[in-house]
């Protein structure tokens, strides 16, 4: 029996691995994440587009590693604050500190009815081989931002972020649920139909 081929997800959130091992369970893959290795140095993303980030972290893992790599970006546009925080999403407040960046968007969304409070979850996904060869895809989902976080489940700004759909804030949702709408499961959606050509080239 041939061993299970290795594919690299360049995240070191355990929510983001999760979702993506469930949507890639089917190729039978061994899916490794930045905590299976720590000596590669952390990864500066500076760059202006989601695009931008994920193929700086994709390259990363891969020279690194010399293995197969999808890395995403993903962030928060929220239209009563003209597209912020972006791709600052993760920093908002600092560093990766959820809880802090809720408490700023709250607090810079102060006064914004809630009719007002539209927003769109934004995932660009970059998958790239040792070979140079590149996939992007994006995904969206769309909703609004609510007054007080509600929900134990998710990460990031989830427990804000309301589904018209569902009824419920993103943190209400179960993995399924959440992957059934969720900005990055529809950018695993677009990339399905093309991971295998692009695997297999």
């Amino acid at each position: 029996m041939t061993e299970p081929q290795t594919l690299i997800i360049a995240t070191n959130n355990p929510g983001k691995a999760r979702e993506f091992a469930e949507m890639l369970h089917p190729y039978g893959l061994t899916i490794k994440t930045l905590a299976d290795f720590p000596e590669i140095p952390e990864i500066v993303e500076n760059g202006i587009t989601f695009e931008e980030n994920a193929l700086t972290k994709a390259q990363a893992v891969v020279d690194a590693t010399g293995l197969p790599a999808i890395a995403d970006d993903s962030g928060l546009m929220v239209d009563a604050l003209h597209g912020d925080p972006g791709v600052l999403s993760a920093r908002y407040a600092g560093d990766h500190n959820d809880a802090a960046n809720n408490a700023k968007l709250l607090a810079n969304l102060g006064g914004v009815p809630e009719a007002k409070r539209t927003a769109t979850f934004h995932t660009t996904l970059v998958a790239l081989k040792p070979t140079g060869q590149k996939l992007v895809v994006d995904g969206e989902l769309k909703g609004r931002i609510l007054i007080a976080p509600r929900g134990d489940n998710g990460f990031g700004y989830d427990p804000l972020f309301w589904s018209d759909q569902f009824q419920k804030s993103l943190a209400q949702l179960t993995d399924a649920q959440k992957n059934s709408i969720s900005h990055r499961g529809a950018a695993l959606r677009q990339l399905m139909p093309k991971f295998e050509e692009w695997w297999e080239a």
